[in-house]
């Protein structure tokens, strides 16, 4: 076994794709790890630290070794009737393939294998050197990269031409101290590597072994290799810098990765715009700083935008009053566009441009914006009256009429991203109603997972409405999400559906509410001339029910509590959470396997009459119970079924169900002494109704069979 040694390898290339750079950095690492962990090149314990920054992609690996163990070679050659002659000696045939194997008799075994003895040839393979392996394992590495666009660039020679993210102006591979003689994309590996443009105190910076490459970097290169160390202390500067200004810069994960791969060593500065810019929504100036210019706007404690901003620049000049200055300059014509947006903008009332949306194309097989709100309104119509009647449905109709006009407005047209935010400002400026303006900004929530729900009744049922309005015209045309591929993202809209409806514990029963939305939906596209919708009845609520279980599943619940309760399809999603907690809390009961046991018979029984557990008559004659068992069942089935209502009717499902726990008893004595299948009809009709009766008391709240293992 050969001495290990750590081992750092560096690719040295123009500026790579930000927003690519931290996971190219982890996957070159963690690749070539785990390529030389499969060649045997790795100790057990050996660790990887990955390196990225905007012109290296680097990896360091520790007990890495020179060269691979050993390793116990056995290879089937030929039978040994045609290995050997009569008189034992090596035939020409096996002599061929042992100088083909350059191998000897020596290596030579014999072993049965499927009732024919074989010739094996068994030896030691001498493990690899590093060095015979190191280029190819990188090579392979590099084409595994998730590289968002490839380029291709000529070599110095003038000839070749190769295929990387950026060209690559330098090769490092160093074990211990020790150059690795490989070569690749045209680079013959060194020591040598380049630091900061500008501020590198040594250039070229040559490299004493693997282990130094990060504190050479720092020292002689002003660079921080390890994305990880520079946006920590990316974000470690914006904190004290935004604390000496007096506010908190605004809090955007994406925007400080981004920043952190386009700076080699951060040095936070803080610039300034005038205050008449505040009177631009502030959304719309916070968009334009970190989406244009990759700022980070300053709140104040209130959490409103103040005229301050922190600039992470690359470099830290002695009087960095001219780097401010050039961005405070860069930014202002930012600022004045987003302000003559909005000033523009407000000079057309929103109802005004309700007609353009006709222009605006949705669907070619579903018409325009125009028409597309015409269907939402009148869905959101129907939920409105619902919900609070009259007056809260001409308020939906209202808020869907104009949910989409802030879509011909020149700010969304510069950001989408506000859209629906612009569209609130814009109604208030024009004097509508709160609850309308709030509406139109809400009527896209939840946009994603964990997001807030509409803030009002308004936006609650126009945004039922709008996911409503989609999955049914998508549904309709046949844009049903398959595997992985969801171009119109159903499956948000769907959850969207689902959480306003559980989490608002809305008054709604999904299958009218679906029905009612079709018809809606129908009525309003007939003058649409838009083709009838085929099988969305059937395909949709089966669509949302997935949905909500797979949800279910994600916030811990088990298959069973889930099948228990969704298996049932309850009205009012909105109970759906206290049934989980009753089925949770009767699982944990003594008697909860033996009854769920009983409850999945009893099913099975009924199905047996009549293919539908549910369809059994639930009757029975008092004078045909004959049995002692089945007469004791009647009588605990009469006291229970009445507690398990009582608590069902008020909403308390766990008690509901723990009343069941009292028909333990009666159910196994039962089963153990009743027949129900006898010959005598009537007899046989009249215990099926009393498990009817059972079966029915049993799942109210869950299908209790669904918790039988």
């Amino acid at each position: 076994m050969s001495d290990t040694k750590n081992l750092l390898v560096e690719l040295f290339v123009e500026e790579l794709p930000p927003k690519a750079l931290k996971k190219l950095g982890e996957v070159f690492a963690n690749d070539l790890a785990a390529r030389l962990r499969r060649l045997d090149f790795l100790e057990h314990d050996s660790i990887v630290t990955p390196f990225a920054s905007p012109r290296r992609l680097a990896a360091h690996i520790s007990l890495v070794r020179e060269r691979c163990p050993d390793v116990r070679v056995r290879k089937k050659l030929i039978p040994v009737d045609i290995a050997f002659d009569g008189q034992g000696q090596p035939s020409t045939a096996l002599q061929k393939r042992l100088d083909k194997e350059e191998a000897t008799l020596k290596d030579v075994t014999r072993a049965f294998e499927d009732g024919k003895e074989l010739v094996f040839l068994e030896r030691i393979a001498p493990g690899k050197e590093l060095s015979s392996i190191l280029e190819a394992t990188i090579l392979a590495t590099l084409s595994n990269l998730p590289i968002p666009k490839v380029m291709g660039y000529q070599l110095a020679d003038g000839w070749s031409t190769v295929n990387f993210v950026r060209p690559a102006h330098g090769l490092v591979a160093l074990h211990g101290a020790e150059v690795v003689p490989i070569e690749l994309l045209g680079l013959k590996a060194g020591r040598s590597t380049r630091g900061h443009r500008f501020e590198a105190a040594v250039d070229p910076i040559e490299l004493r072994d693997a282990d130094s490459y990060a504190g050479q970097l720092e020292r002689e290169g002003s660079v921080i290799a390890s994305f990880e160390q520079r946006r920590a202390e990316t974000a470690r500067q914006l904190q004290a810098a935004a604390a000496q200004a007096g506010g908190a810069p605004i809090a955007d994960d994406a925007l400080l990765e981004e920043v952190t791969a386009l700076v080699e060593r951060p040095k936070v500065l803080l610039g300034r715009f005038e205050e008449a810019f505040l009177q631009v929504p502030q959304e719309c100036l916070i968009l334009t700083m970190k989406a244009n210019q990759k700022y980070f706007p300053l709140l104040d404690g209130d959490g409103k935008l103040t005229n301050k901003f922190l600039i992470v620049s690359n470099i830290r000049p002695a009087d960095a009053s001219a780097v401010v200055g050039g961005n405070e300059r860069v930014v202002r014509p930012r600022l004045a566009d987003a302000k003559f947006f909005y000033d523009q903008d407000r000079k057309k009332s929103l109802a005004d441009r309700i007609p353009g949306l006709a222009k605006v194309v949705y669907h070619n097989k579903l018409g325009s914006q125009g028409e597309r709100a015409q269907r939402v309104a009148a869905i959101a119509r129907f939920i409105g009256n619902e919900l609070g009647g009259e007056e809260l449905a001409r308020l939906a109709d209202q808020a869907a009429l104009l949910a989409k006009a802030d879509l011909l407005t020149d700010m969304v047209g510069e950001f989408p991203e506000l859209q629906g935010v612009m569209g609130r400002y814009y109604a208030l400026h024009d004097g509508l109603p709160v609850e309308i303006a709030d509406a139109i900004e809400d009527h896209y929530k939840p946009r994603f997972a964990g997001d807030s729900l509409p803030r009002n009744d308004v936006g609650v049922a126009v945004a039922l409405a709008d996911k409503l309005e989609t999955l049914i015209g998508l549904f309709g045309i046949g844009q049903i999400p398959t595997g992985d591929k969801d171009p119109f993202a159903l499956r948000r809209h769907a959850l969207g559906v689902i959480r306003m409806l559980v989490e608002k514990d809305l008054p709604l029963d999904l299958a009218s509410l679906l029905s009612n939305a079709l018809g809606s939906w129908r009525d309003a596209a007939r003058s649409q001339k838009v083709d009838a919708l085929a099988g969305v009845e059937e395909r949709l609520p089966v669509f949302i029910w997935e949905r909500l279980a797979g949800s279910l599943r994600e916030q811990g619940y088990s298959a069973q509590e889930v099948d228990a309760v969704v298996g049932l399809r309850p009205g009012r999603l909105g109970e759906i959470p206290k049934r989980l907690a009753a089925v949770r809390a009767f699982a944990e009961l003594p008697e909860a396997e033996s009854l769920a046991a009983a409850n999945k018979r009893v099913g099975n029984l009924l199905k047996k009459v009549d293919g539908v557990a549910g369809n059994v008559a639930a009757k029975i004659a008092p004078t045909l119970l004959k049995e002692p068992a089945e007469q004791a069942l009647a009588k605990a089935l009469v006291v229970v079924k009445a507690d398990a209502d009582a608590a069902f009717d008020r909403g308390d499902y766990t008690a509901s169900l723990q009343a069941l726990a009292a028909l333990k008893g009666p159910v196994d004595a039962f089963f153990d002494q009743v027949m129900v299948n006898v010959d005598d009809v009537a007899l046989r009709a009249n215990r099926l109704g009393l498990l009817a009766q059972l079966h029915a008391a049993m799942n109210r709240v869950a299908d209790l069979s669904r918790l039988a293992s």
